[in-house]
């Protein structure tokens, strides 16, 4: 018989929930050092009670108010964040997040204290520079609503990739004028032959095209790659040299000169930065390490030196608690005015005094465990911050078993941070792969193993490129016991094509 009808059932669960103090502390943890500066900046244009202080300054020499006893008073120390227990990230996630790919980009350095309060200087932007190129070109009112389209529809390529029946009618919904897709397609290609040529461009052959056609007629090869481009696409892309020379009816001397012209053009004219805005990102490592031999050590290997491990703050101040607010909090308990207004002011003195001591808690907290977390880094890779190589084999749970904390929070140290080497400027993620074994039994790390595979790849013959099995044959020679799937796997993530696409007129 079937049962209808509603019931109702009691169930307990247990979930752990982050407070406040942890939320600040994670993100606090995964910014980096510029990121962190700007986060300080803020918090000190917020929160009165927060200063900063003199070098010499410690947290933990200033005295904390005590609150009257009807008042909650404030933990001692700052929970920590985990023990290698389970956190709700999906609860965190909802909060505010810094995106630590955005700080990728060139290797400057930034540590003058001289240089440290003047401002960035302006860099015109990209997509300032077309704008007025564009003014200068003869357009009408509607043109020019086509072109401001065109533009800010420009792809991190700047590439124009946007269907031009959704310009037609985005003018005609916004700006009430009526357009058609003939006069935006004019437009368009007025704007490819501006600076940098071929922008606004719809695919690649378009715009190596557009670079072709601007060139001088007598650019050895030009007229050739034009034909090819034009007309015989499908075997330019995959490379068929043969068939190409009987199309377009030249020698081998000839179809060279032709690629060569194409290799010349510009692939991206955005410059594979953002067309909309090209400031510009800098690095600034987190993390200084340098190795220090021994002083009596003679040039010997096996005496034993020191790694000199450092946490650049930057620009980031000394923080305190002002001096100033907790004396108006102890007047203010000596009074015995139970006023409305009274009240009020104590609680909001209590309630910015316990934020500012727990931002800089999360502040000390963050820089121990970046420090903890960075030393045993160094511990696993003594031999690469010795000598510049010999990566070994490391994960994230190597390091978090090591520092007893959760892999979540070791990823999110590790993310968008760089340390300065004798070698070079490092992410921290760089130090991370899994491990292959050699013939002799020996691990080794995978990253080792990839520069292996782009080294046979830079010096094998152009004219007749190493398949996957060749190139996992020359590694066995090497002493890796690799299999060609794991080599195909390693070139498609060092982006190199197959061996077809390698194979270049010589």
């Amino acid at each position: 018989m079937l049962k209808t009808g509603q019931q109702m059932n009691q169930k307990q669960t247990q979930q752990q929930r982050l407070s406040p103090q942890q939320i600040q502390y994670i993100k606090l943890l995964q910014l980096p050092t510029i990121a962190l500066e700007q986060r300080i900046k803020e918090e000190l244009e917020t929160n009165p009670v927060l200063e900063e202080g003199e070098q010499s300054d410690s947290v933990d020499e200033l005295e904390q108010p005590e609150w009257e006893e009807e008042e909650v008073a404030r933990d001692e120390e700052l929970e920590p964040v985990d023990q290698n227990e389970e956190i709700d990230w999906d609860e965190f996630m909802h909060n505010t997040e810094y995106d630590g790919n955005n700080y990728s980009g060139g290797s400057g350095y930034g540590g003058n204290e001289d240089w440290r309060d003047l401002p960035d200087p302006y860099h015109e932007s990209f997509l300032e520079k077309l704008e007025q190129q564009v003014g200068l070109l003869d357009l009408n009112e509607e043109q020019q609503l086509i072109a401001n389209q065109i533009l800010g529809s420009l792809d991190h390529d700047g590439y124009f990739r946007r269907e031009i029946e959704a310009v037609v009618d985005n003018i005609a919904f916004n700006e009430g004028t009526l357009t058609n897709k003939e006069e935006v397609e004019k437009v368009r290609k007025q704007i490819q032959r501006l600076d940098p040529p071929g922008i606004a461009s719809r695919d690649l052959r378009d715009c190596l095209l557009v670079q072709l056609r601007m060139m001088n007629e007598d650019v050895e090869g030009r007229n050739d790659a034009i034909a090819m481009l034009e007309d015989h696409w499908d075997l330019f892309e995959k490379k068929h040299f043969r068939k190409l020379k009987k199309k377009l009816q030249i020698d081998d001397e000839e179809l060279k000169a032709a690629f060569d012209c194409i290799k010349g053009l510009d692939p991206k004219p955005g410059g594979g930065g953002n067309a909309v805005d090209d400031t510009q990102n800098y690095i600034e490592p987190d993390f200084e390490v340098y190795y220090q031999p021994a002083e009596n050590s003679n040039g010997n290997e096996e005496e034993a030196g020191d790694f000199v491990i450092s946490l650049n703050n930057g620009n980031v101040p000394p923080l305190r608690i002002s001096p100033r607010y907790k004396d108006m909090w102890e007047d203010l308990k000596k009074k015995k005015d139970k006023s409305k207004q009274t009240k009020e002011t104590k609680s909001f003195i209590k309630d910015k005094i316990e934020s500012a001591q727990w931002f800089i808690d999360s502040i000390r907290q963050r820089q121990n465990t970046l420090m903890n977390t960075m030393q045993t880094i160094v511990a696993l890779q003594e031999d690469f911050f010795k000598h510049g190589e010999g990566l070994k084999p490391m994960i994230l749970k190597d390091i978090a078993d090591r520092v007893n904390l959760d892999i979540s929070t070791i990823s999110r140290v590790v993310n968008g941070k760089y340390v300065q080497t004798h070698f070079g400027v490092f992410e921290l993620k760089y130090f991370f792969s899994e491990g292959l074994e050699t013939q002799s039994g020996e691990e080794v790390s995978s990253r080792e193993v990839k520069n292996a595979v782009q080294e046979i790849v830079d010096n094998e013959d152009k004219k007749k490129p190493l398949s996957d099995q060749a190139i996992a044959d020359q590694l066995k020679e090497k002493g890796y016991k690799i299999a060609r799937r794991t080599v195909s796997k390693y070139r498609e993530k060092l982006n190199i094509p197959v061996a077809r696409l390698r194979k270049q007129i010589v």
